[in-house]
């Protein structure tokens, strides 16, 4: 059968982003330092592009400053700046609530967490060993592929196999099973075990030969299974154990550390550094709260030279060079134009979303305290600011505030609420420490399941399903109810 051509028609509503606005959203998600070093960029690769007042921006007026007059002036920057607006109506707010520092400022805001390398750590501690070089290679292999929670990625074989392929050694099983043996003798106890079983038993191994911890490591060895799905009964049983030794073994074995390696931080051989610098700050004046948006990004503008050529640039030009000239200048002109005024837009929208989040937070930035904190959703702060959903939570990601108790990431102000049974509000948070506290205070030796927290929640007031007790439970990390149970 003969194929036929046809031509049809179709419509299709589509929405896409102007280049301007894709430029607008891409700022909005910048973190403070990501849109200082966008300025910085912007600044570098756009001739008709300069910092205003640069002198004064970046550094504090000198002594000696006078007029033609010889009279002194004491104008700050932040004054000199705002003085180019045409009037007060001209002044983006943000302007009036920005910080400005100088380098006799004290710099507080920026919080740094180093950490150090597990890779290292170990490595450190099997050089102090008298290791032969062959020995010592193998050693530093075996380091090399523990992860960061302290366990062995490769089985003993695959060792064996890389290090014939990768490094021409030719070594034997028995050869890396000596090493592994001083690789497991090193800090911390546990460290480079293959399974979580064999962790504990290697911490198991350094302790002190009591009725406990002898009993401890019987039940890790020959019942690990029965232990990890609690059925303590049967294992007290199989073991011909005292229930009150047998408590003691089961005490002994949760003081163990089922992730070694979560004691040294860091990973990949690799120390990590993790920088957290506040995007606002929040700051108690009386009764009043002083909301700022910290940054040091300076006052651009269009460079004069671009300014007066754009402006005297003829729309056509016969000689080509001029042509190209032209283009030049037009095309740097309006990018840096665009660019100041998106800037400004990107500001103010986080400005304004941060002081909705103050309105609607007003009593926890007070005390501090997370029961004040009240149910929040994106749709509140776009019913204050009149934004876009997409953008309020762009402009919320990966930014942080700086308070009197802390530093806050913003998604932390936004608390998903459900009703009573009395029809008033709570916040997850409530009902998540409400959950909590049930839990703690249950009989251990009979925990309560989903449907009983569910029905006991619903005695204090709070209308949740089984699966909403599941998921919050879940995100306490709390296990199931027979994982639970204790002897």
């Amino acid at each position: 059968m003969a194929e036929e051509l046809k031509l049809t028609n179709e419509q299709r509503l589509m929405q896409r982003l102007s280049p301007l606005q894709a430029q607008y959203v891409s700022l909005v998600e910048m973190n403070r330092a990501e849109i200082e070093e966008k300025v910085r960029n912007e600044i570098d690769d756009n001739p008709a592009l300069e910092v205003k007042d640069s002198s004064d921006n970046d550094l504090p007026l000198a002594a000696d400053n006078r007029d033609e007059d010889g009279d002194t002036f004491n104008e700050s920057a932040e004054q000199m700046q705002l003085a180019d607006y045409r009037d007060e109506d001209d002044i983006p707010y943000y302007r009036t609530n920005i910080s400005n520092s100088s380098p006799d400022d004290e710099q507080r805001e920026a919080v740094v967490v180093a950490e150090s390398s597990i890779i290292d750590f170990l490595n450190d501690q099997i050089a102090e060993r008298d290791l032969s070089p062959r020995q010592q290679a193998i050693a530093k292999y075996i380091i090399g592929n523990i992860d960061d929670n302290g366990y062995l990625q490769r089985s003993i074989e695959e060792i064996c196999d890389d290090l014939v392929f990768q490094m021409g050694m030719d070594v034997s099983d028995n050869d890396v099973k000596e090493v592994l043996q001083m690789v497991h003798d090193l800090e911390p106890a546990g460290i480079a075990a293959a399974d979580l079983r064999e962790c504990l038993l290697l911490q198991l191994e350094r302790r002190t030969a009591e009725p406990a911890s002898l009993l401890a490591y019987q039940i890790i060895d020959r019942h690990f299974d029965e232990f990890s799905k609690k059925h303590f009964a049967r294992i007290m049983s199989a073991l011909n154990a005292d229930e009150s030794l047998f408590r003691e073994a089961i005490d002994c074995i949760r003081s163990l550390n089922p992730k070694p390696g979560s004691a040294i931080s860091g990973s990949s051989g690799e120390t990590h550094s993790q920088q957290i610098i506040p995007d606002f700050t929040v700051e108690i004046d009386g009764d009043t709260l002083i909301l700022t948006l910290v940054n040091d990004i300076p006052e651009l503008q269009i460079e004069e030279s671009f300014s007066r050529m754009y402006s005297e640039t003829p729309s056509k030009s016969e000689n080509r060079k001029q042509a190209e000239a032209a283009a030049f200048v037009r095309q740097k002109y309006e990018a840096a134009s665009n660019f100041i005024r998106i800037l400004r837009q990107r500001q103010e929208t986080l400005y304004s979303t941060m002081a909705a989040i103050v309105k609607i937070q007003n009593d926890f930035f007070f005390t501090g305290d997370e029961n004040e904190l009240k149910p929040m959703r994106l749709k509140d702060i776009q019913d204050i600011t009149g934004r876009d959903l997409s953008i309020i939570s762009r402009a919320t990601t990966n930014k942080y505030v700086s308070t009197q108790w802390g530093i806050f990431p913003l998604k932390f102000f936004f608390i998903d609420s459900r009703t009573r049974g009395d029809g008033d509000e709570l916040s997850s948070r409530e009902l998540l420490a409400m959950l909590k506290q049930i839990i703690d205070e249950e009989d251990k030796k009979k925990p309560l399941n989903d449907e009983q927290l569910c029905a006991i929640l619903k005695e204090r007031g709070y209308e949740v399903a089984r699966r909403t007790v599941a998921k919050y439970r879940e995100k306490l990390e709390i296990p199931i109810a027979r994982l639970r149970r204790e002897p």
